[in-house]
């Protein structure tokens, strides 16, 4: 017995050599710009649905999921067998935009989800292999068939590390596109929330777009997020976002649908329009249509179509194994009604974590949308901001636009008055996180918001560990900071990000 003890041992020295020495390597070597290995130092070795295990031997439940790109979590055997079918076949795996049989059936399932008034005057556009590609080329698209060339995005947006969608992401540096307010409940940008803080979003959009002093003309098109990502797990009202939608249509501006991280069952529908019915002109979409290969495209209705030859173009856009892999991906959600299973899944664990909002004062907010769930971290020492409890003085019925219905133009204010943003108590739950085995991310304007993006095939028992695991980090990290203070002095500024 204490010979194979003493084995088991030195192989787990061993591994633990390896683990560190692939790590020492990395960070001697990648450039400074990389993020989620700093606030992750594992090794995945082998991945399976939502685990994954690391050079070190050690097992976690991921629920980053590659960004939101495994819809079907770590090698789903459908996946896997798309693949090798076509490796197999003998198939060419790189062919542009040549026509294939792998890409014709690709678009043919791709079709048949699309949203009712889309999928039967639709054109697609294949793009690079990431996301960002797919954003600048419906960015090119509407500027060509309007003749404009202004954007309307949304604060808090995240679109893209590329040069248009950078611009049009809430990080930008150098303003090109006009902004409009994103409404939220937690943190309003009218300090209301609820349906009223919508109802003034929707007026602002539509006084800066017939104002014709508001210094923004016309815009070639507006780019919308159903639930914000990066933005901190923020979900679009649906009535706001079939607002939106008159809004543009109205005034004849192409909404385009940022699908990237939404689509493919995500938000409990299978694009994230569809809870609110709204049809969007344009989608842009990228991520799990892959199936978890590098896959974008933009899909857009066929009046559009204005491009002549090569207006965009990129060398991997005829990925054949990504496009296996997406169709297998795409039938395999819609035949096993896995969006409908992320709805009732994600209102489940919406629920429990909601307990943790009133166990621990440093939760300020869950929110969520099937499994695109997010908590975020305040600091409970901070001063509230906003109107306080309850809606503002005189606050009620409010007139809207003819025919309105009146969820939009009713309500109160947030349940309660926000409190600043707490990055160093999100970042230490994150580790406590990993500590427990539990992969997360954080996100939001200040990294405050620890983000949830588990498989849509992720059990009911590993929903439950998930959530045991992330309810202990919480209590841990609650209780340092009660028994240590905090580790960095106000105003030194919010803990680095991971993405």
């Amino acid at each position: 017995m204490a010979v194979t003890e003493s084995v088991a041992e030195d192989a787990r020295e061993e591994a633990r050599a390896v683990h560190e020495g692939i790590l020492r390597r990395q960070s001697a070597r990648e450039s400074a710009a990389r993020t989620y290995a700093r606030a992750l130092p594992i090794v995945p070795v082998r991945a399976r649905g939502l685990t994954i295990e690391g050079a070190d031997g050690r097992r976690y439940l991921d629920c980053l999921s590659g960004a939101g790109t495994l819809a079907l979590g770590h090698n789903h055997p459908v996946v896997l067998e798309a693949i090798r079918r076509v490796l197999d076949s003998g198939a060419p795996l790189s062919v542009l935009d040549l026509a294939t049989p792998v890409k014709d059936a690709f678009i043919t399932e791709l079709f048949r989800t699309l949203p009712p008034g889309l999928a039967d005057r639709a054109r697609v556009q294949f793009c690079g292999p990431a996301g960002t590609d797919a954003v600048e080329a419906a960015f090119k698209l509407v500027r060509a068939a309007t003749g404009r060339t202004g954007m309307l995005a949304f604060t808090g947006a995240y679109h893209g590390m590329t040069a248009a969608a950078l611009a049009a992401s809430g990080g930008a540096g150098d303003v090109r596109v006009a902004r409009l307010p994103y409404p939220q409940d937690y943190r309003c940008p009218f300090g209301v929330g609820g349906p009223r803080g919508a109802e003034l979003s929707a007026r602002y959009t539509e006084s800066l777009l017939d104002d014709p002093k508001s210094g923004v003309p016309l815009p070639a098109g507006m780019i919308v997020e159903p639930v914000q990502g990066e933005g901190g797990v923020i979900p679009a009202p649906d009535d706001w976002l079939r607002r939106m939608r008159r809004i543009t249509a109205d005034r004849s501006v192409p909404l385009i649908a940022d699908e990237i991280q939404t689509g493919v069952g995500r938000t409990g529908a299978f694009w994230g329009v569809d809870r609110s019915g709204v049809t969007p002109d344009v989608m842009v979409l990228s991520k799990a249509i892959g199936g978890s290969l590098p896959l974008a495209v933009v899909v857009y209705r066929d009046d559009l179509d204005v491009w002549r030859p090569g207006a965009h173009a990129g060398t991997f856009r005829g990925n054949q194994l990504a496009m296996a892999a997406g169709t297998a991906t795409l039938a395999h959600v819609r035949e096993n009604g896995l969006a409908e299973r992320a709805a009732v899944l994600g209102s489940r664990m919406l629920t429990r974590l909601r307990a943790l909002r009133d166990e621990f004062p440093c939760v300020g907010d869950v929110r969520g949308r099937g499994l695109m769930i997010g908590l975020e971290l305040v600091d409970p020492e901070g001063e509230r901001t906003g109107p306080g409890e309850g809606p503002l003085p005189g606050e009620g019925p409010v007139p809207g636009a003819p025919g309105e219905p009146d969820a939009l133009v009713k309500g109160a204010g947030p349940a309660r008055s926000p409190l600043p943003a707490d990055p160093e108590l999100a970042a230490a739950v994150q580790r406590e996180c990993l500590h427990r085995g539990l992969i997360v991310e954080l996100g939001g304007r200040h990294a405050g918001v620890v983000r949830l993006l588990p498989p849509l095939t992720i059990s009911d028992e590993q929903a439950a560990a998930v959530l045991d695991r992330l309810s202990d980090a919480v209590a841990a990290a609650a209780r340092h900071r009660r028994d240590h203070g905090r580790g960095r002095r106000r105003g030194e500024g919010p803990a680095p990000r991971t993405g």
